[in-house]
């Protein structure tokens, strides 16, 4: 998957400081008083790998992470029980993290306790567990101190502006004892199953009696050994033919070692395969009928992408990442027209298939034997030195990709150090990567600190000149980043460029959780002095965006007509987060929304009507950039954001430097008009999710035959975890029999078995799953080959 996963496995101390978690959805954490109010001297908590969770005194029962407050001079016994079997200690440390005043030993067993005496003094900060630093971290705040309060409900207002408060939904696990999955998808028959993949290596079945017994398909000997702390390779992708009832014909994406083609030195093969099954039930997959239609030198192990579908035009619709590493640099990624950036297989068309999404016809044949053919209305068709396979390009690594009802198709893409996006794919859409990051500027030698103006399309002799189009979805790794940081503040201006930097490098880390791999604890916002504004403390908002789908199922009227998706993790290592976002009244095809749709949409949003960007999504910042609105006719979808005049004829215009003199210039505007996002609340009779809040990292999404969706969890960031299906249902729903369920599956409905959960959380997925390492990457390239 790839998020953003360095290869070092330790975080950053501005990382850890930045990213700590607080305890629910919508607040900061609860503080409890130790020893005022009779409570007495004595604390109890329980350690996973996914965080404290408070059980005595009451004021802390059951919160993740709880905040101590006490009192200096005081005596205190803290006495915790181990409730995953992983290694976990307990330690205490002052606020710049360089002095523990308490350090115990590591203690490993389901069941096994620890006491722990100390006396409370002035400088104890934070309380945490030395192997799992980003997860398993709270606030410690001695009596008199005082002042934080208002500072985190400051916070938290910051980050309510960019994710709003949605809906609560009920998880109801229907499968367990998987290792990652990452998708779910059915097939257009008669018969009522699911078909989960496993980035391990196999499909399985999943209908009313569970999973079954034997894998659908296993091509774990043909894909490359994976390791199991952490990897973006394995099986990634699942498509049925439109007549697969007829045919039996599928179709997989997996990583496969180097054939001959493959460069020495590069990590290895993405394979594109058509499977059919053995009999007319189309009960079971034939694995000798492989027939391998697509080989992709790869030459990092991280931003394969994978996901696949079938578009209502009949057509394979194949998603590619930028070939991997960070930044779009390094091995593998070729030269491209913008000569401020090094690299760029994504704005490169001609010397590779990396970077984009490919639309390719399955039924028919291409010159020499080619096993698909290239559809004539792909847009470079006949375009001299262009590769026809290409529908779309300048992405960085699509995780998720799902068509509506109506056609369109939507591509979450994994950002590199500051912004996850969305977005609303059409033919020949150039998506920015890497002259863009979502709606910002972005350099490949400061990816922390994003220009301040950059080329708002690519010159004139490169594909006849195009515009680069923004997303429709877009949100900051951190409350602090681009635009979000100050209502007023350019991309690009020096009161981002600090804070986008501490960020950033959450961010780089944290792309080492993008991969769609989280590990939050729930909203992380504390105090440093990293940070260089004086707004008081950061919320972590994710790492790696996970693409869902379109809800149009009739369950969860909630639900209805929004965009649902996740981020992998909040942190790279714990939890993640699940969304929605709202698209304006009448997309694709009406009047408001987007740059074009300018003014229309900020008169209806003031009526909050959903449509508007001054709601949840970024404030009364998030509305049309300026006056470049009203080119509603030059986009057939109308109300996605595009920030200037494709004819030239907006304000934006000018030259830049890198760009040339039939270049439009895009100075990022500090109002956009995008989708309002809300954060989903959730409830769950197990593990995966509790106290409003995910305890599990989020991988992927499925939805079935009626429209319904499903979220695909683990509850570790790496290969050694277990793997979970959930059904998203109503909230009173609930899951009352989920732990039937459960038993049907043959698995049980066991808390989570963290114990697998890497201990090495402290970077396994460092968010990128697609951590990309890039914070690793601002030092390393090589390695930040992470990415979810």
């Amino acid at each position: 998957m790839s998020r953003h996963h360095p290869d070092s496995k330790t975080l950053s101390r501005r990382l850890l400081l930045q990213t700590t978690a607080l305890a629910s959805v919508s607040g900061v954490a609860t503080t409890a008083l130790a020893q005022d109010d009779g409570l007495g001297s004595e604390i109890e908590l329980g350690g996973r790998t996914s965080g404290w969770v408070g059980q005595s005194p009451e004021q802390i029962a059951d919160e993740d992470n709880p905040t101590l407050e006490l009192v200096p001079g005081e005596s205190y016994t803290l006495t915790w029980e181990n409730l995953d079997g992983a290694g976990h200690n307990f330690a205490i440390e002052d606020a710049d993290g360089e002095e523990n005043f308490v350090e115990t030993e590591i203690v490993s067993g389901v069941g096994e306790t620890q006491e722990v005496e100390f006396t409370a003094e002035e400088g104890m900060a934070e309380y945490y567990c030395q192997p799992h630093p980003t997860s398993m971290r709270g606030e410690i705040e001695l009596a008199g101190e005082g002042g934080n309060g208002d500072e985190e409900m400051e916070a938290e207002d910051e980050s309510q502006t960019i994710i709003g408060e949605g809906p609560t939904i009920g998880l109801e696990t229907i499968a367990d004892g998987l290792t990652a999955p990452l998708n779910l998808q059915v097939a257009d028959e008669e018969q009522d199953r699911q078909f989960v993949v496993d980035q391990a290596g196999q499909i399985w079945v999943l209908d009313d009696d569970g999973l079954a017994d034997e894998p659908f398909l296993d091509v774990t000997d043909r894909m490359v050994e994976l390791e199991g702390d952490f990897d973006e390779r394995g099986l990634l992708g699942l498509a049925f033919h439109p007549d697969f009832e007829e045919n039996g014909r599928f179709f997989v994406r997996y990583s496969a070692p180097p054939t001959d083609e493959v460069p020495d030195g590069w990590d290895h093969t993405f394979v594109l395969a058509e499977f059919e099954t053995t009999d007319d039930e189309n009960s079971q997959a034939d694995p000798d009928s492989e027939r391998r239609i697509l080989e992709i030198p790869e030459p990092q192990f991280n931003h394969n992408s994978g996901a696949i579908a079938f578009g209502p035009d009949g057509c394979l619709y194949v998603a590619t990442g930028d070939g991997g590493g960070a930044n779009d640099v390094g091995e593998g990624h070729v030269e491209d027209w913008y000569d401020e950036n090094e690299g760029g297989n994504g704005q490169d068309t001609a010397e590779n298939l990396l970077g984009g999404i490919l639309r390719i016809d399955i039924n028919g044949e291409g010159e020499d034997g080619q096993p698909y053919a290239i559809p004539e209305d792909n847009p470079l068709v006949d375009m001299e030195g262009e590769l026809d396979e290409y529908w779309a390009w300048g992405l960085r690594n699509p995780w998720g990709i799902s068509f509506t009802d109506d056609g369109e198709l939507l591509v979450a893409d994994v950002g590199q150090a500051l912004f996850e996006t969305v977005n609303h794919v059409e033919a020949g859409g150039n998506y920015g990567w890497n002259v863009w990051e979502g709606t910002h500027c972005f350099s490949t030698e400061s990816p922390d600190d994003p220009p301040e103006d950059c080329p708002a399309e690519t010159p004139s002799d490169v594909r006849g000149g195009e515009p680069l189009r923004g997303p429709v979805i877009e949100y900051p790794h951190q409350a602090n980043m681009g635009r979000y940081g100050d209502g007023t503040a350019q991309n690009g201006d020096t009161e981002n460029g600090d804070d986008g930097g501490n960020g950033n490098e959450t961010d780089a880390d944290a792309e080492n959780g993008n991969g769609n791999g989280n590990g939050e604890d729930t909203n992380a916002t504390e105090d440093t002095e990293e940070t260089s504004d004086d707004t008081g403390d950061i919320e972590q908002i994710g790492v790696s965006i996970t693409g869902g789908y379109m809800y149009e199922g009739g369950s969860v009227s909630e639900l209805e007509g929004t965009y649902v998706f996740g981020d992998w993790s909040r942190d790279g290592e714990g939890p993640g987060r699940l969304f929605l976002a709202r698209p304006p009244e009448g997309w694709p095809n009406g009047e408001t929304g987007g740059a074009d749709g300018a003014d229309e949409t900020t008169d209806e949003d003031e009526n909050g009507n959903g449509t508007d960007t001054d709601t949840e999504n970024g404030g009364d910042d998030l509305h049309a950039p300026e006056e470049d609105a009203g080119n509603n006719t030059e986009n057939e979808s109308g109300p996605d954001f595009e920030p200037i005049d494709p004819e030239g004829n907006g304000e934006s215009t000018g030259e830049s430097d890198g760009a040339e003199a039939d270049q439009n210039t895009y100075s990022p505007p500090n109002e956009v008009d995008l989708w309002p996002i809300e954060e989903l609340g959730v409830e769950s009779e197990d593990d995966v999710g509790s106290d409003g809040s995910m305890n599990h990292l989020v991988y992927g999404f499925g939805r079935d035959a009626n429209g319904e969706m499903y979220v695909l969890s683990s509850d570790t960031p790496t290969l050694d975890g277990e793997g979970y299906v959930s059904r998203i249902v109503t909230a009173d729903e609930s899951t009352a029999d989920e732990s039937d369920t459960a038993e049907d599956d043959g698995t049980g409905d066991e808390d989570a078995s963290t114990e697998t959960e890497s201990e090495t959380d402290t970077d396994s997925n460092e968010t990128d799953t697609e951590t990309e390492t890039d914070a690793a990457e601002n030092e390393s390239t090589a390695n930040e080959s992470t990415d979810a």
